[in-house]
């Protein structure tokens, strides 16, 4: 694509054209003439690039761009981004201290934690950035050999919280605090604060801010993981991840019997709605793990709007929750969440409800 001078179209709009075009070099282009021309390193990070990437996602969402497409276009703007790295207006030196960021093990969406990291970069820090799906020990590892003074810890998907849990305990008992942000960690970060972080921001901008003057303390040892979410005795979420395949597999034999045209799906078909099936078993697990309907409810929403977004009919989706709770007719938590998720479809009959015997 021909690059119009930046100053007769907003930089985001130019952006935007050429990574929905899928134009690496347009886009690269666009961010190293930015810089040449003096524009502010980290206001083209967070305000023109994130923001792009934010586009990339809701245009996927409506079904305007395919998977492949959304992959494709996240891929240039992590090139957008390499390209301000490499670029003389943005080389300064390490002052600071020494901070290590990375992905919860699972969580694949890198660039938000690679936008902190280049933002950390230009205010003076020395950054650790370990990207994508970090596993706990290597991280734990890292963190002895380096001594950062903390680690900043992103995560966009929901379902990863049980295992951002793991890795805010382990580092806090390796003496390393943790910032998190992402998604994951629910509006306003409450669940950040739930897992036991000690620190939570919505954005890049105001983790660095956080983090330049006001950053956490040194943890104190001797935390656990249950001392945050004592429910977790009744030993519902451990049976439901322990049993997911199991849960799978009744509900897609229990779909065949209410909709006799499941069975004549194709072996795609039937992939992809085993794939939905599996989706809604993790976020269950991940509400009963942090005893918080809410988050099960917003997914069920959220899953109708994009099924809807795609012209998929949605009356396999109630039946599903349904056909679940009956798996899960001894669980008292798990039942009441489904019922709920009923509910934000507007079909409460179609679950049952589920007594509150035993709840904790």
């Amino acid at each position: 694509m021909d690059l119009a001078p930046l100053e007769s179209a907003p930089l985001e709009s130019a952006l935007w054209e050429a990574v929905f075009a899928g134009d690496e070099h347009a886009a690269t282009g666009l961010v190293r003439r930015a810089l040449d021309e003096g524009h502010d390193p980290e206001s083209v990070l967070l305000d023109v690039i994130a923001r792009v990437q934010v586009k990339v996602g809701e245009e996927w969402a409506a079904d305007r761009m395919s998977i492949a497409q959304e992959h494709a276009a996240t891929a240039i703007n992590e090139r957008a981004v390499a390209a301000l790295s490499m670029h003389p207006a943005v080389r300064t030196a390490p002052e600071r201290g020494r901070i290590t960021v990375a992905c919860v093990d699972g969580e694949w969406h890198a660039l938000p934690a690679r936008l902190l990291s280049e933002v950390l970069r230009l205010r003076g820090w020395r950054v650790d950035y370990l990207g994508a799906q970090v596993p706990v020990p290597h991280l734990i590892g890292h963190l002895h050999r380096t001594g950062p003074q903390l680690v900043a810890l992103s995560s966009s998907i929901a379902t990863r919280l049980p295992t951002a849990h793991a890795t805010i305990t382990a580092c806090q008992a390796a003496g390393v605090p943790v910032v998190a942000g992402g998604a994951a960690f629910g509006p306003g970060g409450r669940y950040a604060r739930l897992l036991g972080a000690d620190a939570w921001a919505p954005d890049a901008r105001s983790a660095a801010d956080r983090i330049q003057c006001d950053p956490p303390a040194r943890p104190e040892s001797g935390h656990q993981p249950l001392d945050d979410l004592p429910h977790l005795d009744d030993q519902e979420y451990t049976m439901v991840t322990r049993t997911r395949t199991h849960l799978v597999r009744g509900v897609m034999r229990g779909l065949d019997d209410a909709f006799p045209a499941v069975r004549h799906y194709s072996d795609l078909q039937r992939e992809r709605t085993a794939e939905d099936v599996a989706h809604i078993v993790d976020f269950l697990a991940t509400a009963l793990y942090l005893d918080d309907p809410e988050l099960f409810t917003d997914f069920i929403a959220w899953t109708a709007a994009i099924l809807t977004a795609r012209g998929v009919p949605l009356y396999s989706l109630p039946p599903a929750l349904h056909i679940l709770a009956g798996e899960l007719k001894d669980f008292p938590r798990a039942g009441r969440i489904l019922h709920l998720g009923a509910d934000r479809l507007g079909v409460a009959s179609t679950v049952p409800s589920v007594p509150a015997r035993n709840h904790p």
